[in-house]
């Protein structure tokens, strides 16, 4: 038995680790807030109303294996936030995984979850302990909408639509930039086909006669969740903001990225990136609003002779990061997960589960799904 809290929040620094500490709160769920700085620490936790009604405590802690391995120490589930998971994750994933702890994190990026699961698949699975990166609303939602189409028999093609409005955070802006220097890929006959990194897409929108700018933000992670799923053998996915002009910098980067960053030593690549990012969002964004900042997830599934379609209208997308986050935690202190080693959140956890907990807090409507066969 320990008296470790059973939850660390690694990074709550930032906007993200604020909300999933708002939302252990609401489940009231003892934790630990970690990170390199005490103080900005504190300060991010004074801002949460009501905090005092739920038994926490702040750590400061080096970013290095044996520091964060005695901090995990005791407790059962990681929560991490620190990004680009691709340069800072591999730390914390080796501290869980040598402490004996469930993780979680709200990567976004495709060759974190790859790289990931090459490295430490296995030897999570072997302890029956859970390695869950991208838990968050740009791809757990999205994979909820993917898993209720799938429900009708006879789809194997998935493809999948996310869209919100607002302004990714330090962090996420961050991990755009580190994306752009990565290849991405999607799924075809259960094999990654790598994307021309300058790919587009003009979406169709539901709910509204305007299309939309998307790109494939990176690959995303549901081409890794759905590899090897019986069920699914091609999987595209594209993503972005509802704000068009937002869209068209983020390809004018992403070519600048190509012509200009790439041809830089590998050494010079990553600062130049940073100081790119640093410059589109070098603060914390504003509260969302749930008139203001929307969601959409939107999933075509197809088969030789049917089709689904599933909708998912939603609010706050960092609401509902945060929230997922902290009922993944709720769920892994009382029972164990349903998949361990690599597992995606509705792998771990069940699409109609997360989709109740969604529905509960507020944050996304009764999925729409059409069905022909």
């Amino acid at each position: 038995m320990t008296d470790k809290k059973p939850v660390i929040v690694y990074g709550v620094s930032g906007y993200t680790g604020r909300l999933v500490c708002e939302y252990l709160r609401e489940f009231n769920i003892p934790f630990i807030a970690a990170g390199r700085d005490k103080k900005r620490i504190q300060e991010v936790l004074d801002r949460i109303p009501g905090l005092d009604t739920v038994d926490h405590e702040v750590v400061e802690v080096e970013h290095t294996v044996p520091a964060l391995t005695e901090l995990f120490s005791g407790a059962r589930v990681v929560s991490n936030m620190v990004g680009p998971f691709i340069k800072h994750g591999a730390v914390v994933v080796e501290a869980a995984l040598a402490a004996g702890c469930h993780y979680t994190d709200t990567t976004g990026e495709q060759d974190w979850v790859l790289d990931v699961q090459a490295k430490f698949g296995d030897k999570f699975a072997e302890k029956e302990l859970l390695l869950s990166p991208g838990v968050a609303q740009m791809y757990t939602t999205g994979e909820i909408a993917a898993n209720i189409a799938l429900e009708t028999p006879g789809l194997d093609t998935l493809d999948i639509l996310v869209l919100w409005k607002g302004f990714p955070t330090y962090a996420s802006t961050q991990t755009i930039f580190t994306i752009l220097k990565a290849d991405w890929y999607y799924l075809e006959q259960n094999r990654y086909q790598k994307w021309d990194p300058g790919t587009t897409f003009e979406v169709v929108v539901p709910g509204q006669h305007q299309m939309a700018l998307a790109l494939p933000w990176g690959g995303t992670c549901h081409p890794v969740w759905f590899k090897d799923d019986p069920r699914v053998a091609n999987v595209k996915a594209a993503g972005g903001v509802f704000d068009r002009s937002v869209m068209e910098g983020v390809v004018a980067t992403q070519k600048m990225v190509e012509e200009q960053i790439k041809t830089l030593p590998a050494d010079e690549q990553d600062a130049a990136l940073a100081e790119i990012a640093g410059s589109v969002q070098a603060g914390m964004p504003p509260r969302e609003n749930p008139r203001v900042n929307t969601s959409l997830d939107s999933v075509y599934a197809s088969g030789p002779l049917g089709r689904a379609h599933c909708v998912i209208h939603g609010n706050c997308n960092y609401k509902q990061t945060g929230l997922l986050q902290a009922y993944a935690a709720y769920s892994l202190l009382q029972q164990p997960p349903k998949r361990t080693g690599l597992a995606s959140a509705c792998q771990a956890f069940g699409h109609r589960e997360l989709l109740g907990v969604l529905r509960s807090f507020g944050l996304v409507m009764e999925p729409v799904l059409t069905v022909q066969s």
